[in-house]
């Protein structure tokens, strides 16, 4: 993506089911769990880039025996700062323990992190300061074993708000109003009412306060907590949490919004927001990984016992699209049809831009992610020419000449490697008129890829500010002096704030949002926006269940394709030579390439949770106030 969006977080959890001593003797190491966190957090580090946390648990460790870690960074390479910290222990000891590297009793006892039990999270900020405190995972700690609870996800909460009120009502003082502290302490709230019901119960069956331990490890029903926890929570989730004595569970909100995929096996019990990391580091099929059903939990008790239960009743599916766009690895079979089949739908929009003259269009991608629907979309122009080739063969008949048959054959896409991201340079002068030329050799254009007068085609996975088109790509790639710069975005139109998970927040930052704005200015319905507003500021204290999406009302009066037109009015830049015009994804298309992921809120405005729509509206009021700030 040409324009760089933060995103989503991703979570692992990693139960072991056998004895660490079963790994040392299998895998040479009882250092087995930490090692594949580390690979699991690695094959995720494309959803984070902010920070980076760990934390473990040890089974059936006695009483002053350390049995919780946790470490977390900030570092430029959170992951590998992490780890780096945790070799460096393990080192430590050792070197001062020489005679016990494979002592794996006393290894369990004396090093952190070697546990049974483990939980990872990479993070990409959405809300807050990038701090060491906005890090994942959280941890509320407990004299209780029972009652310490360690959380981290993948999630955004709309009502955040009515969260924190209803911790108050309950007689608690959260620290700040963040969704992270909230939902944490409303678990955290129903994990200390259960146990304490259950220390209460065993009492009166005649146990002693030491006994009563490992039996409300054995009874407490974690799917009776969530259930409770859970129940006013508005966004979407993919909630991990770890219990002191050991049950771990992984939470997926009714909608399906934010993605889970589990494992397991007789060794081990695995949970990852995406599917290719748990099968390239536990070398697993495609088939043998599952999907969490939204409204689901994955459960797995201290016993190593795992089961999926419904924790919330499903609601219609809505997970996330972008997942499949942009953000999760493309490495995922079923992601890399669907990416591949983005850039074939859109193709004919292409061919109509270019006057079906492909002879004289060179096809090109920027940045890497988005080569996947490049090649589906070369795949279809393929098919195209075959079928028109075909047609001129059979036209001719058996009178066709070698050469006439040489020249039909030799008709073919012309792909080229028209711009080449430059890693190493760094915008660091933050003055505008300084910086806005350094912007524009952020990419290296391959002199000689293109012929003066060629249509230039250039295939991004999504549009949404148009910043980095406008000051550096669409300027460089003029230089090539093409008759039209065609850019083709694989998704639809951004016209609305996310709010689940992806920094999307303010509508002033989507280039659609401007390029309505400003047909409206030109057409004279500009009073509009006034009367939207008034709409929106009237419904703020209305129930969210009853509140409408009235920013839907702002693009009504324009068709995509009008608005597509002003977007390539806005972005070309002062003095370029090249035509430009924008090309989106219908929303059509989109369904038809990624059917089993038909979230698209962000393009249509059609939030699957009732939090969605009062967020769009306080968005909308915020443009109209001129508050630069998040509308949840």
């Amino acid at each position: 993506m040409s324009d760089a969006i933060k995103h989503e977080c991703g979570i692992s959890v990693i139960r072991l089911l056998k004895p660490l001593e079963y790994y040392h003797k299998k895998y040479g190491t009882a250092f087995y769990g930490v090692n594949k966190m580390y690979l699991m957090m690695e094959k995720q580090h494309n959803r984070g880039q902010d920070g980076a946390g760990f934390a473990s648990i040890k089974l059936d460790m006695a009483p002053g025996e350390r049995y919780m870690s946790r470490v977390r960074s900030i570092q430029q390479q959170p992951i590998q700062d992490i780890f780096a910290q945790i070799t460096d222990r393990i080192n430590t000891a050792f070197k001062a323990n020489p005679k016990e590297v494979d002592n794996v009793a006393w290894q369990k006892k004396n090093i952190p992190y070697v546990g049974e039990l483990l939980l990872g999270h990479v993070r990409y900020g959405t809300f807050g300061k990038n701090s060491i405190e906005s890090v994942h995972p959280f941890l509320r700690q407990n004299n209780w074993m029972h009652r310490n609870l360690i959380v981290a996800g993948n999630f955004n909460m709309t009502n955040v708000h009515e969260l924190f009120d209803n911790l108050v009502q309950l007689g608690q003082h959260p620290k700040e109003m963040a969704d992270t502290v909230t939902v944490m302490e409303k678990i955290g709230h129903f994990l200390d009412d259960a146990v304490a019901k259950l220390y209460k119960q065993i009492k009166k069956e005649g146990y002693t306060k030491q006994e009563a331990s490992p039996l409300i490890a054995e009874r407490l029903r974690v799917s009776k907590i969530l259930k409770r926890a859970a129940k006013n929570w508005d966004g979407g989730y993919a909630m991990a949490g770890l219990l002191g004595h050991g049950d771990a569970f992984v939470l997926r909100d009714p909608a399906g919004i934010r993605p889970a995929y589990y494992y397991k096996d007789d060794e081990i019990v695995v949970v990852a927001s995406e599917r290719p990391a748990i099968q390239t580091v536990f070398n697993v099929r495609y088939e043998d990984v599952k999907e969490l059903d939204p409204g689901h939990a994955i459960i797995v008790k201290k016993n190593g016992i795992s089961a999926i239960k419904e924790i919330l009743a499903p609601t219609e599916r809505k997970a996330c699209s972008f997942e499949r766009i942009y953000f999760s690895r493309g490495s995922d079979k079923e992601i890399y049809q669907e990416r591949k089949e983005l850039g074939k739908k859109i193709f004919p929009q292409i061919l109509k831009s270019i006057d079906g003259n492909i002879k004289k269009t060179v096809f090109s991608y920027i940045p890497n992610t988005a080569e996947t629907s490049f090649l589906g979309m070369i795949r279809e122009a393929q098919n195209y020419l075959n079928k028109k080739k075909e047609e001129q063969i059979l036209s001719i008949g058996s009178k066709i000449t070698s050469e006439q048959l040489h020249e039909i054959l030799e008709v073919r896409p012309r792909i080229e490697k028209v711009a080449i991201k430059d890693a190493k340079l760094r915008t660091f002068i933050t003055q505008d008129s300084s910086r806005d030329d350094l912007v524009t050799h952020v990419y290296d254009i391959t002199y000689g890829s293109v012929e003066k007068g060629d249509n230039l085609v250039i295939i991004d996975d999504s549009i949404v500010r148009g910043t980095t088109l406008k000051k550096s790509i669409l300027r460089i790639l003029d230089r090539l002096s093409p008759k039209k710069i065609i850019v083709v975005s694989s998704a639809p139109q951004i016209r609305y704030p996310d709010c689940y998970g992806i920094d999307m927040a303010k509508l002033e930052d989507f280039i659609a949002f401007r390029a309505a704005l400003a047909l409206h200015k030109e057409k004279g319905s500009y009073s509009i926006v006034e009367e939207i507003y008034k709409k929106c500021v009237d419904q703020l204290q209305t129930k969210d269940q009853e509140v409408v999406n009235y920013v839907k009302e702002f693009y009504a009066p324009f068709t995509a394709v009008e608005i597509s037109q002003k977007i390539g009015e806005l972005l070309s830049p002062k003095g370029i030579g090249s035509e430009v015009q924008i090309i989106y994804q219908t929303i059509e298309s989109l369904h038809e390439a990624c059917p089993k992921n038909l979230g698209d809120w962000y393009f249509t405005g059609n939030y699957p949770t009732p939090g969605g729509n009062r967020v769009v509206n306080k968005a909308f009021i915020n443009f109209f106030e001129g508050k630069n700030q998040r509308a949840y």
